[in-house]
């Protein structure tokens, strides 16, 4: 189901990141983990997260020990704090990337899937100038995909039509903060 809430889709944005270089099962397993360390991924939260909290999270066995890769998840709350000063949402600024429908490709193998797009390098280039980080183009259209702004899903399986189905239903809604 597509997703536009505010912590569903930094969530999502911050495994993505976590993810880059790893396999996905990685960061699958600890994602409870992630959620009980991120503070639920509220970004008004993770933003208040000071050096003191950076080292416990540096020392957590539970979590991707990655300095450049924590300390992102924190810059990144700031950056949604700074859409929010700026009058938008996070919802509000990825998702006209795809005109805010969800794109339905026909994929007949998902082998074929490109690891990234000439949307999610635009995403990747706009979100780096808002000041996130680890949100390289092939992060972004995994991202993407990961909270159903694109459906890659084979035309073959059984996922393809449920989910085809919610794009045609214009769901956007610009939904408060969190």
């Amino acid at each position: 189901m597509p997703a536009y809430g505010e912590k569903r889709l930094f969530e999502m944005l911050s495994l993505e990141g976590m993810q880059a270089g790893l396999s996905w099962i990685t960061v699958l397993r600890k994602r409870d983990h992630y959620r009980r360390a991120f503070a639920g991924f509220d970004p008004a939260q993770v933003a208040r997260f000071d050096g003191r909290r950076l080292q416990a999270l540096l020392a957590d066995p539970g979590l991707i020990r990655h300095r450049g890769k924590l300390e992102s998840v924190i810059q990144n709350a700031r950056a949604v704090l700074g859409l929010y000063e700026r009058g938008t949402t996070l919802a509000g600024f990825v998702w006209p990337f795809v005109d805010y429908r969800p794109r339905q490709n026909r994929r007949r193998d998902f082998r074929k899937a490109p690891a990234q797009t000439r949307e999610s390098e635009a995403m990747s280039k706009a979100l780096k100038k808002g000041g996130f980080n680890f949100v390289g183009p092939i992060a972004c259209y995994a991202f993407m995909q990961a909270v159903g702004m694109v459906n890659d899903h084979e035309i073959d399986c059984a996922r393809y039509l449920p989910v085809s189905r919610l794009g045609k239903q214009g769901l956007w809604r610009d939904e408060t903060r969190c």
